[in-house]
């Protein structure tokens, strides 16, 4: 076996991708490893696509049937700044609701989402997360109800939501939608004032 190949076979699967990602990331810049496995690795290829496109290159060495060699290379320092979404193309869905896109890369310090209530849909009343959120109106319009006052939300508006802040969103007659983005956690849960259940599936 050379001195570059990673046979993943022995591993379990839940330690497989993770040590493959860690080889690579401690990879020098035009290094490569090989990657031995006993399957054509698709869904590995498509997380690759997902965090390092364009900085990683990917050539099969062997293809099976029982034994895949893929030589991996590292072609950057670091992931690509790149172009994930286009928020023009979530400003026209009338039939979606709830978060329509999630930032998908699995090494990010940040979460993201672009967020769709249907017209005359809410966000019912909640306590908001231990983390700031900065939200930007995309289309549509509705209100923000804050512990204080009512803010009236118009397409361009960048709103701040402190942590823990109190906040309601009731979005008007063409329905809401907007970006969020805040510092990344495990999960966001609301926190429903006065025993209602909130019937967002998202935080905001």
């Amino acid at each position: 076996m050379a001195d570059n190949e990673l046979d993943v076979r022995p591993l379990r699967k839940p330690d497989k991708h993770p040590t493959i990602f860690a080889t690579y990331s401690a990879l020098p810049v035009g290094e490569s490893f090989v990657l031995v496995n006993n399957h054509d690795p698709k869904h590995l290829r498509a997380e690759f696509d997902v965090d390092h496109p364009g900085s990683y290159d990917w050539e099969y060495l062997d293809k099976g049937p029982e034994m895949w060699r893929i030589q991996i290379t590292k072609l950057a320092s670091t992931p690509l700044p790149r172009i994930v979404a286009n928020t023009a193309d979530f400003t026209a869905e009338p039939d979606a609701t709830g978060a329509v896109w999630t930032l998908q890369a699995r090494e990010r310090d940040l979460d993201s989402n672009i967020v769709v209530l249907p017209p005359a849909g809410s966000i019912d009343a909640h306590s908001g997360p231990n983390l700031d959120v900065l939200i930007h109106v995309l289309s549509g319009n509705g209100t923000l109800t804050t512990e204080m006052s009512t803010i009236g939300l118009s397409p361009g508006a960048v709103v701040w939501l402190p942590r823990g802040s109190r906040r309601q969103f009731d979005a008007g007659p063409d329905g809401l939608r907007y970006l969020t983005v805040h510092q990344r956690r495990q999960a966001l849960l609301l926190e429903p004032l006065g025993g209602s259940e909130t019937q967002a599936r998202q935080a905001v």
